[in-house]
């Protein structure tokens, strides 16, 4: 079977799983993730509500805090991590502690912060145990929240960060450095792949590379407007 091949047949389960066997089809030069509501709450805050007691993995049963995301729900750029930490865990909202005023950092360099066109979130909305990596089995469970969140929020570009995320976004096992300075497409949305800030804390010579992403994010956002 083919990787694309692979990523229909995935898509195509994990909607029937959330969504039933009703097929929504948006017929188009792209794909697209319009007319996934599914019944789900056509609004951010109304969509939280609906799954924040999601038990589906496993991952439900150890979560201290469902950890949905946090931003601008009609945001040009979401930026996706991989799964809530420890102190996502506990207060609910992702990247926060040093890597996360970090985070923040970069993005007043670009002119934005969490409450200005920018929405930040997880694959996972719960935290793995140990911060290990989420299992495929927990990701197809997991991902079409993200989808549906995308489908609301409607961004023009998706930044993934960290290399964890990447892969998982893409469902392809590449080094963080080979998927970067490239525009890929994540169901019809351009995805980015840029380093985790948390890495940039153990490295500053990722500082360099991370800066020139964020430049061409920023030229891109400017230049779709």
């Amino acid at each position: 079977m083919s990787p694309r091949t692979d990523d229909v047949s995935r898509y195509l389960r994990q909607t029937q799983e959330l969504f039933g066997d009703e097929l929504y089809l948006n017929i188009s030069s792209q794909p697209s993730t319009s007319g996934m509501d599914g019944g789900f709450g056509s609004d951010i805050t109304a969509f939280e509500q609906e799954i924040c007691q999601c038990q589906k993995c496993p991952l439900g049963q150890s979560r201290n805090k469902f950890v949905f995301g946090v931003g601008d729900p009609n945001a040009s750029l979401l930026l996706v991590g991989e799964a809530p930490g420890a102190e996502e865990d506990k207060l609910g909202e992702p990247f926060i502690g040093r890597a996360g005023k970090l985070l923040d950092k970069i993005l007043a360099a670009i002119g934005r912060n969490r409450q200005k066109d920018v929405y930040i979130c997880n694959v996972m909305k719960c935290r793995p145990p140990n911060n290990r990596d989420p299992l495929r089995s927990e990701v197809d469970q997991c991902e079409p929240y993200l989808l549906h969140q995308i489908h609301l929020i409607k961004p023009k570009l998706i930044v993934a960060l960290g290399r964890v995320a990447g892969q998982t976004l893409l469902n392809v096992d590449k080094s963080l450095k080979s998927l970067r300075n490239t525009f890929h497409d994540y169901h019809g949305t351009p995805l980015m792949v840029t380093y985790h800030p948390a890495a940039l804390l153990r490295n500053q010579d990722l500082k360099r590379p991370t800066w020139e992403d964020f430049k061409t994010i920023k030229d891109y956002l400017d230049s779709s407007k």
